[in-house]
């Protein structure tokens, strides 16, 4: 099992530009609200989902492997099944630092993603949620952290 170290997500959550692989065009889906979090906070954040051309008014790319210029990290957004060819996207388009999302259920994360990302020497998040490490994210966030924390299931 691949265990997320607290550092690795301050880390990825200080990437300068990376990619929202499954952002929805529903602007209520949850994706949505991780992205304009991200772009409020300075992120240059790139919008991919292959049945969607623009987002936001923003360019939207079918894979990772289209973006230009390349990210330096992707977070996967997108069903478990999904997760593991996106991963190896991820490794043909030169981006080694990932996220597998997760909140409630199985996020994106898979048995066969998680191997994927340890076989082709991929860093990743596994399974976590970037509201739980943004700072003054919300109330809600700030709850669900809180729990976290005194259940000690927060990453160190």
């Amino acid at each position: 099992m691949i265990v997320t170290a607290r550092a690795d997500i301050d880390e990825f959550l200080a990437l300068p530009r990376i990619a929202l692989v499954g952002l929805s065009r529903n602007e209520k889906h949850f994706s949505r609200m991780v992205y304009k979090e991200l772009l409020k906070r300075g992120r240059d954040v790139v919008p991919v989902n292959p049945e969607a051309t623009a987002i936001d008014g923003t360019a939207c790319y079918p894979d990772v492997t289209s973006i230009q210029p390349p990210v330096q990290g992707a977070l996967i957004m997108t069903a478990p099944d999904v997760s593991e060819s996106v991963i190896e996207d991820c490794a043909v388009a030169g981006v080694h630092f990932v996220w597998l999302y997760r909140s409630v259920g199985a996020g994106s994360v898979s048995k066969d993603a998680l191997l994927a990302c340890e076989e082709l020497g991929l860093r990743v998040i596994n399974g976590e949620c970037p509201f739980m490490f943004l700072p003054n994210a919300g109330w809600i966030h700030g709850l669900h952290r809180g729990i976290r924390g005194l259940l000690g299931s927060l990453p160190n």
